[in-house]
């Protein structure tokens, strides 16, 4: 017997093009997640359109840290040039927001996935377009982030 089934494990993954509320996503990530033994993935804020943030959370303990910026945010010039770079960044690409998404992976038992979509549903900014300059005052709990520097 799979260990999925003898032990009750399942996985889902929560995908959504909008950008979160920062306060809303941070309080859904840092609250009660009944069920989830593992979660992972990454996501972007409406206060941070450039940044990409990865989230992992293993049993008590999470993470939230910046993991670079979106391809949207680089000049195309700079983009590379490798074929398969290429075809990824197309397969990701949806206007308005180019690969900016939320891509979270929730593993474990017992879990509510209704629940749990319906908290990071409720997370998104209401707006349907990409407009930084509305979400620019919304509160923002997350600590700074800012470029590595070379030495």
């Amino acid at each position: 017997m799979p260990e999925t089934e003898e032990y009750g494990v399942s996985s889902f993954v929560y995908r959504a093009r909008r950008p979160f509320d920062p306060q809303r996503i941070y309080e859904v990530l840092n609250g009660p997640l009944p069920g989830v033994i593992r979660a992972k993935g990454h996501f972007w804020i409406a206060t941070r359109p450039d940044w990409l943030a990865e989230f992992s959370l293993a049993g008590a303990l999470s993470s939230v840290r910046p993991m670079g910026r979106w391809w949207a945010t680089i000049p195309e010039a700079r983009w590379p040039d490798h074929p398969s770079a290429r075809a990824y960044i197309a397969q990701h690409w949806e206007e308005p927001f180019g690969d900016r998404r939320q891509e979270l992976v929730f593993i474990g038992s017992g879990m509510d996935r209704a629940a749990i979509t319906r908290a990071l549903d409720a997370a998104l900014v209401p707006e349907a377009g990409f407009v930084p300059e509305a979400w620019k005052g919304l509160p923002d709990p997350f600590p700074g982030w800012r470029d590595a520097v070379a030495a």
